[in-house]
């Protein structure tokens, strides 16, 4: 649950930890946003201002300029990306998926609507065509008017940006792709993407379009040693009753307060050591990453001991019957205190 709060305390003029906040006949104003990440955990931190909020048919929207982490994307009161650290992110779901493929041209992006996974496609050299196919018209048009960074990469002609539902799409389209990627937001109950989570889907919807050789790649919640077993877990083991060879991994975000989990699946083998992986890096990506290597990667696919025990024991498979959910459901409320 998100929520941001505006306050107006009262000054000492002696400052917190030293250093003295500015105030006016006595008062200081201060806001924050506020997300409760489990029952009895909430993660906060202090806003330099609201650039926006808006609410589409499907959902709310928000942009905050915050103190730590620059401009953050909320959407129904959950943080999606933060300016700061979403390279992390978006490089850790785009690139190996890419690299792992001999040669990838065509995309396809479930989701994806802030235009940062598709800007993230868009350095590879192989790249033909990319298609984001995102539910929301209001966000994908509110992203492009604020999201600066994603600009060149929504002008980019081998970028087609479908408003649909991504089932419907991959349904009723005929083409086949190299890489499906989804970029769908967390399974929370209610919310409209869980069922892009389950077992009928990824053996019914997505590998069929899947060319011979092609990868699958999806985020996939919280993999924290604690936050794995909400959703992470089982997203893996489904995986592994469609495909034959599952590859989860992880990378901490520290806008998110928490590790974050990715699952990886094909019916080809992952081969590509870490040298191979940079000398691809090399050859196909336009500009350097600022995260992700072959050592890096290496890295994040080797989960801790209590994680891969944990993961090797899950038999919970993820339909719509049985679907599990991370905690909350975000909301926005705005107080004024004196």
């Amino acid at each position: 649950m998100g929520e941001i709060s505006c306050s107006n305390g009262i000054g000492n003029g002696n400052g917190v930890n030293g250093k003295t906040h500015s105030s006016q006949n006595g008062y200081r104003k201060s806001c924050w946003y506020e997300e409760e990440i489990e029952e009895n955990l909430r993660w906060c931190f202090a806003l330099n201002s609201i650039l926006h909020t808006g609410a589409s048919r499907y959902q709310d929207i928000a942009l905050l300029d915050t103190k730590p982490f620059g401009k953050a994307l909320i959407i129904d009161g959950k943080l999606q990306s933060a300016e700061v650290d979403e390279f992390i992110y978006h490089e850790s779901l785009v690139h190996p998926a890419l690299l792992h493929h001999s040669s990838p041209k065509t995309v396809f992006i479930m989701g994806g609507g802030e235009g940062s996974t598709a800007r993230e496609i868009l350095r590879h050299k192989t790249a033909v065509k990319v298609v984001m196919c995102d539910i929301d018209e209001e966000v994908v048009d509110f992203c492009k008017a604020y999201l600066v960074v994603n600009r060149e990469a929504f002008c980019d002609p081998r970028l087609e940006v479908i408003i649909n539902d991504a089932r419907a799409e991959l349904e009723i389209g005929k083409e086949c792709y190299d890489v499906i990627i989804g970029d769908l937001a967390d399974p929370i109950e209610g919310g409209p993407c869980y069922k892009l989570y389950t077992k009928s889907f990824y053996e019914h919807t997505v590998k069929p379009k899947l060319n011979r050789g092609g990868i699958f790649v999806t985020q996939a919640g919280p993999a924290g040693i604690f936050s794995h077993t909400e959703v992470f877990s089982c997203i893996c083991n489904t995986l592994k009753q469609v495909f034959k060879y599952v590859v989860p991994y992880s990378a901490h975000i520290p806008s998110f307060a928490d590790t974050w989990g990715w699952v990886m699946a094909s019916d080809t083998p992952f081969t590509v050591s870490a040298d191979e992986l940079d000398s691809r890096i090399k050859q196909r990506i336009k500009g350097e990453n600022r995260y992700l290597d072959g050592k890096t990667f290496s890295s994040a696919s080797t989960l801790s001991k209590a994680v891969r025990k944990s993961l090797d024991n899950e038999t919970h498979v993820y339909t719509e019957g049985t679907a599990r959910f991370i905690y909350g459901h975000g909301s926005f409320q705005q107080q004024n205190q004196a």
